[in-house]
This record gives structure tokens, C-alpha cells and sequence, in this order.
């Protein structure tokens, strides 16, 4: 049985580059076929034995905690109306088991500062970080990269950072992993030397780009307390997991699956075709309408 139950999940960004979307909702409650996308993110977690979800957020996020909150007028027509699927679908997004629990982040400090505000509730225990505007499509695979990563975790006592290849010309976007020249086979993890934050194509120490999916120890978050603002003048995940590296092994997990960025329109169209013609009820007249466009 796994270790890690709980994952933090931050949800305090503004959105800015999906306005004006964004500006009366919260990026991650724009739909993705028929479900938002924080739907998507939580139903990964808890396919990867998550049973306690933790939301960090701010004012104007409420939305986020309602659609996971039941809605008892709602139910009650749908019950009365005999939609029986429909229902099932607004009343059972997470199973009983489950707790969504949240914790403002007061200032925006960074996604080191967004994770630390979590501590308490993650009670010196491992933990999943989530970044929601990436999803990660595992469609048709037993197993989500995500459940992977908690079995390595598991299995080599080593943090696992998600990571995926990358064309050369867009490594300057990401976070790079420094794996020493090795690179992992997809769905194997390998140990992490260093991390490049953006670097230089000619001075990337790999192709092996951060994705937004980690699964740590509690130590990380003794860390975050005590990191001194980075870049951005804010407190970074990364720097704690610099030091970290100087403690006890981390390794890179290269996913099996596809990723989508949906805090960017072009990921968010991406995400909604690649997930429409997945859906079971809109996959077919959806297929065909698009092999009519010009």
C-alpha cells in the first residue's frame, strides 16, 4: 500500500494568460469537454490512491470549492426528472472517501510559498504537488503516469519530478532536468544531478523538461520554511528541491502519456479536441466534423 494519501493542489493564480476567460471565473473551472479543468487534475490524484486533496486558493476562487460541494436544489430536480446519469455525474465527482479540504495563500509569494501554505494539513507526512493547468492525458493506459510516480516513490525512497522530452527550440521554457547524460525510457525514473531553470538552448543540460507533477517528502516542506526569496523575488518549489538534492536522492520520471497546458489558449483548444475525441459522446459526429473543415 502506498504511502503518499495526500496532494497539494495550487489554485491561487490569476489566469492572466487566458483573459479576458478568466476574468469573472477561475482558469481552472473552464471546461474541458464537459468537466473543468481542476475536475480533470482531481480525478488523476484520486486514480493515484489520493484520498485527502488540498486546495490552496485565494478570494475570488469560492467556484473551485462549490463544484466539488454538493448542490442540493440541482439534485433534487435531476432526481425528480429521473436523469439518473446526469445526477450521477454532479453528485459523484468524488468518491466518498475522499476530502477536499482548502488553505488561502494570503500574498503571491511563488509555488514554493503556495505549497508551504499547506503544511500544517500535510502533518510531516509525503505528499503529491499538482500543477492544474498542465493535464496529463493517459488515455487507454491501465495506469496514470501519476500512480506511477507514487510506486517509485515508493519503491526507490527517492522524490520523483515528472518530466518530458522537448524540441530543443522550446527548452528555454522550462525547467530542465540535469540527469548526467542518462535519460530514462518512458515510464522509468533515473536520478537527478541538478535542475536548470530556463536555461540557454546550447547550455540545457538535457531535453528532459519539468512537467508540473511532483511526489516528495515531508522534508520539503522543513525546507520551504526556511528558503530565502529566488527569482521573481519569490519563494520557488525548485530551490527546495536544490537542497534537497544535497540531502537525499530525487529522481526524474519520464511520463508515458501527453501533456496539455491549459493556462495558454493554444493548450486549452489542444486539450479540448484531443479530449473530445475521447469522450464517448461526442467522439464520433466530433471526428467527422472536424474532417470537414477546411
Amino acid at each position: 500500500m502506498t504511502t503518499v494519501r495526500k496532494a497539494v493542489i495550487p489554485v491561487a493564480g490569476l489566469g492572466t494568460r487566458v483573459l479576458p476567460a478568466s476574468k469573472a471565473i477561475p482558469k481552472e473551472m473552464m471546461p474541458v469537454v464537459d468537466k473543468p479543468v481542476i475536475q480533470h487534475v482531481v480525478e488523476e490524484a484520486i486514480k493515484a490512491g489520493i484520498k485527502e486533496i488540498i486546495l490552496v486558493t485565494r478570494s475570488g476562487k469560492c467556484a473551485i470549492e462549490d463544484h466539488f460541494d454538493s448542490h442540493y436544489e440541482l439534485e433534487h430536480q435531476l432526481d425528480l426528472k429521473n436523469k439518473t446519469q446526469i445526477l450521477d455525474s454532479v453528485s459523484k465527482i468524488i468518491p466518498s472517501d475522499v476530502t477536499i479540504l482548502s488553505v488561502r495563500q494570503p500574498e503571491a509569494r511563488g509555488l514554493g510559498h503556495a505549497v508551504h501554505c499547506a503544511a500544517r494539513i500535510i502533518n510531516n507526512e509525503p505528499f503529491v504537488v499538482i500543477l492544474p493547468d498542465v493535464l496529463v492525458n493517459n488515455y487507454q493506459q491501465d495506469k496514470n503516469d501519476l500512480q506511477q510516480m507514487v510506486r517509485a516513490f515508493d519503491e526507490h525512497n527517492a522524490a520523483q519530478i515528472m518530466v518530458e522530452s522537448v524540441p530543443q527550440e522550446q527548452i528555454h521554457l522550462y525547467g530542465v532536468a540535469d540527469c548526467n547524460g542518462v535519460k530514462p525510457a518512458a515510464g522509468e525514473s533515473v536520478s537527478i544531478c541538478g535542475m536548470v531553470e530556463k536555461p540557454k538552448q546550447e547550455d540545457a543540460p538535457s531535453d528532459l523538461a519539468v512537467v508540473g507533477r511532483y511526489v516528495l517528502p515531508a522534508r520539503v516542506m522543513e525546507l520551504l520554511a526556511d528558503i530565502k526569496p529566488g527569482a521573481g523575488n519569490e519563494i520557488q518549489l525548485t530551490d527546495a528541491l536544490d537542497e534537497l538534492l544535497k540531502e537525499q536522492k530525487v529522481e526524474a520520471y519520464r511520463m508515458t502519456g501527453k501533456t496539455y497546458d491549459c493556462g495558454n489558449k493554444l493548450g486549452f483548444l489542444q486539450a479540448n479536441v484531443a479530449y473530445g475525441l475521447q469522450h464517448p459522446e461526442t467522439a464520433e459526429a466530433f471526428k467527422q466534423f472536424l474532417t470537414k473543415l477546411d
